[in-house]
């Protein structure tokens, strides 16, 4: 064996273990009471798993006031845009620290937390139940800003003044006067338990007109009740919550009640000593996010360096408050604006789904290749499962180099990308578009046989020859993967990574280990034929495919119209969450429900806009339901449905706000036009501008079907779609340039004939090698489309759909296109 041979085997060698190494063991391992006993390699998205992701931003306004506090500016105005920036940023990765602070107080397993961009966190939480995902987005939201006030001396007064006015602040309603003084009753029909955020408390402190802020203080009398007094604190701060060195959950011995005990440090406690000695016999506010928990009456210097936080709340309200309090504050606010939830049992049904599709796409194209091409099918075969084996390898290369190129990849080492639902769909689209490179190479290896050459002869002469096509194909491809994780974010990356490690290792493989095998098998004289099956009708086709060009214009233009008439009048209908911006909640039933009881129980609960469809899958029955709220609101529609028989569960959830659905609508079109730009520079300067025409055009017509088809058949754009039609343009590229590539070479073969015969011929030569590709490929996708469900079956749907239109462009669309440039002419 020569050395280059040897080398070869080697290297293939060390990248099997390598590849191993990342994989093994590939899942945890619990013991029999379900501890951890073995950390898998492979980690499972919320997809997968099931689980609560978050999107936190910090909020810009909040940061900017904060600045003019302290002193950076004059006025909100006049911050730069610069410094706001940089504070932004400052902002985020002091509260990445915090919130994860937070979150693993709750003892949640293995939350993923970590900035994004400039301004943004994710927050993900496998496993997370529904109490889980309600404490952890409580402890995301909460500000943790503690401050001690001074209840202002004419508090009682202004009280009685404004209560005598009539005055009642919205959202609550007189409820009587005992001992202590007023007190008001929630009024919930006028501002729900949603409503009651942030923004109303700040409102609230406005209330009355007063030189001091207005608050009500929860106070929990003996029936249990919760009554609200009012009060009115001084806007001086005298002492903040960075002094606090511990708190800790205590009952007041008097009356048993839960509080917080906290503890401060020695600058806090010297403070504290002053703030109290000089207010003996007035009240102390404290005061957490705006929330007026107790104000006790100072009856003497504090001077031991502790303070009690008594209140309305639980004991578990009370260890909430603690883990917030001992997490520190959030330097900036945050807000949560996109969120989504996935039933355990809904991400071990995708589990099941996305294995079978492997397994399912993988036998149908591995019988297929042998039974077709025999021999070479066989070592086809083995270099699939080299592809497989060498994917993880792929995936930490590729997760690497576009952390890198993308500016996301902060230090660290590379591991393998987190496996998510749309990750296993690249996998399987893998396994169909790695028998692409086989096939060109095989046809390219038949033609040399059949013109006599010897084994060995034409399997160097089919790979030189088929190098270029692929080189070029693949390029095309990746460019679209790189823009759609440069683009991306969360599972769409995972799926460009995977894209990414597929096209790089399929082209290793195919390009070398193949050809490795080939050679020795040539070399020992084991392979004494290159005899392959050939697709009846097809073996020397000659059909007059652009004499058809008008009649297929006439075609697609006419599916255009139609479709895009139909997806203008849907308008906003057609688009998801992700774009519009709302809630989805998706609810499993054992029984199926009339829609009319659903409706009827949404309209009473005052949520008559809501939009539904019911949906069977597997004999057990779904609904989606839809709404534009999001900031709260939609607990109260979900909790409608649940009342309801057939014992409702909740087993998905997506909630993006309107922002973050403008900004994915934005960099979705964004991902395309940017492709399509990428495609024009490379094929204009590995071809001409003609071809460059060609290709872009046919891409745009691909697009416009398929997203038109798509929509007319009822369903949604969302980003897994968009990846979707990144995937379709990658794709269809890919088949163009393999004709543009047939139709470079027999120019220069082809002296005399006109541009049109030529281009004819290399249709009709490339047409097996576009049957094929396009039927193996589509035996992956449409194996995802009937096992795969929800989300998954759409991205599966859009594919289908992209395969199909694109194996048509490729040979009636992009090729007349470049006709127009070449009208009548002769090749000299």
């Amino acid at each position: 064996m020569d050395k280059n041979k040897l080398w070869k085997w080697l290297l293939l060698g060390v990248l099997v273990l390598w590849s191993l190494s990342l994989t093994i063991p590939p899942v945890d391992k619990y013991d029999d009471e379900g501890n951890l006993v073995q950390k898998g390699k492979i980690q499972l998205g919320i997809d997968l798993k099931g689980g609560s992701s978050f999107m936190v931003q910090v909020d810009a306004d909040d940061v900017a006031k904060k600045m003019v506090e302290s002193g950076v500016a004059e006025s909100v105005d006049a911050v730069s845009e610069s410094k706001l920036k940089s504070e932004i940023k400052t902002v985020q990765e002091i509260a990445v620290e915090t919130i994860r602070n937070r979150i693993d107080a709750l003892g949640t397993a293995e939350p993923e937390i970590y900035p994004e961009g400039d301004s943004r966190i994710v927050v993900r939480i496998p496993g997370a139940d529904a109490q889980t995902r309600a404490e952890a987005k409580m402890q995301i939201m909460s500000d943790a800003v503690l401050s001690f006030k001074l209840v202002h001396q004419e508090s009682e007064k202004w009280v009685s003044e404004t209560v005598a006015a009539g005055m009642m602040p919205k959202g609550y309603k007189m409820g009587g006067q005992d001992g202590q003084g007023l007190f008001l009753l929630r009024d919930r029909a006028a501002v729900s338990d949603q409503q009651h955020d942030r923004a109303f408390r700040e409102n609230l402190k406005r209330f009355g007109s007063k030189q001091a802020d207005f608050m009500l203080m929860g106070d929990r009398l003996r029936d249990d009740s919760v009554v609200y007094r009012p009060v009115f604190v001084e806007r001086r701060k005298q002492l903040g919550g960075d002094t606090i060195k511990n708190a800790m959950v205590d009952r007041d011995q008097m009356t048993g009640q839960p509080q917080i005990r906290l503890e401060f440090d020695n600058e806090g406690k010297k403070e504290f000593g002053k703030i109290t000695e000089a207010n003996v016999n007035r009240r102390l506010g404290i005061i957490l996010d705006d929330t007026l928990y107790s104000a006790p009456n100072i009856n003497e210097p504090i001077l031991g360096g502790t303070a009690t936080i008594s209140g309305s709340f639980t004991v578990t309200e009370a260890r909430r408050l603690v883990n917030v309090l001992k997490a520190g504050a959030l330097p900036g606010r945050v807000m949560i604006v996109e969120e989504r939830t996935i039933a355990p049992t809904l991400g071990k049904d995708s589990i099941d789904s996305g294995v079978k599709a492997i397994i399912g796409g993988g036998i149908l194209v591995l019988i297929f290749m042998a039974a077709y091409y025999l021999v070479p099918g066989f070592i086809a075969n083995l270099s699939l499962i080299f592809v497989l084996l060498l994917l993880p390898v792929g995936m930490q290369v590729a997760a690497g180099f576009l952390g890198v190129i993308s500016n996301t990849l902060e230090g660290g080492t590379v591991g393998l990308p987190t496996l998510t639902l749309y990750g296993i769909a690249g996998i399987v689209l893998t396994v169909g578009m790695a028998v692409d490179a086989n096939v060109l190479t095989f046809e390219r290896m038949r033609e040399e046989w059949t013109v006599g050459k010897s084994i060995s002869g034409s399997i160097n002469a089919g790979y030189n020859k088929a190098f270029s096509t692929i080189l070029d194909a693949n390029v095309t491809t990746l460019l679209t993967a790189v823009i759609l994780f440069w683009q991306g974010s969360g599972p769409i990356r995972g799926f460009a990574v995977t894209l990414s490690a597929g096209i790089l290792v399929s082209m290793f493989i195919v390009l070398v280990i193949t050809r490795l095998f080939f050679n020795s098998l040539a070399d020992a004289n084991a392979l004494k034929s290159l005899k392959m099956n050939s697709i009846p009708g097809l073996k020397s086709p000659n059909f007059n495919f652009l004499g058809a060009r008008k009649i297929a214009a006439i075609v697609s233009l006419t599916i255009i119209a139609a479709t895009w008439a139909l997806f203008v009048g849907k308008g906003d209908k057609n688009f998801g969450v992700d774009f519009t911006g709302g809630t989805v909640t998706t609810f499993k039933f054992e029984q199926e429900q009339p829609i009319e009881t659903i409706r009827a129980e949404l309209n009473g609960a005052g949520f008559t806009s809501a939009q539904l469809t019911p949906m069977e899958e597997g004999g057990e029955f779904y609904l989606d339901m839809r709404l534009k709220a999001v900031e709260g609101e939609e607990l109260d529609a979900q909790q409608a449905v649940m009342v309801l028989d057939g014992n409702p569960e909740i087993v998905k959830t997506d909630s993006v706000g309107s922002q973050v659905g403008k900004e994915l609508k934005k960099s979705g079109i964004t991902a395309i036009v940017f492709a399509l730009i990428g495609i024009i520079i490379y094929i204009s300067i590995r071809f001409e501008f003609a071809f460059a025409m060609g290709a872009i055009i046919a891409l745009a017509h691909d697009v416009l079907i398929t997203v038109g088809i798509f929509c007319a058949l009822g369903n949604e754009l969302s980003m897994p779609i968009i990846a979707a039609l990144l995937t379709i343009v990658g794709y269809s590229v890919n088949d163009t340039i393999v004709v543009f590539d047939r139709i470079r070479e027999d120019l220069k073969l082809e002296k005399g004939k006109s541009y049109q015969e030529i281009a004819n011929l290399s249709i009709n030569q490339t047409l097996s090698r576009t049957v094929l590709t396009s039927f193996t490929t589509l035996l992956t996708v449409v194996v995802l489309l009937a096992v795969g469900g929800g989300a998954v079956k759409d991205f599966a749907l859009a594919l289908t759909i992209g395969i199909v239109v694109g194996t048509y462009s490729s040979i009636f669309v992009a090729t007349p296109i470049v006709l127009l440039w070449h009208k009548e002419e002769k090749v000299k």
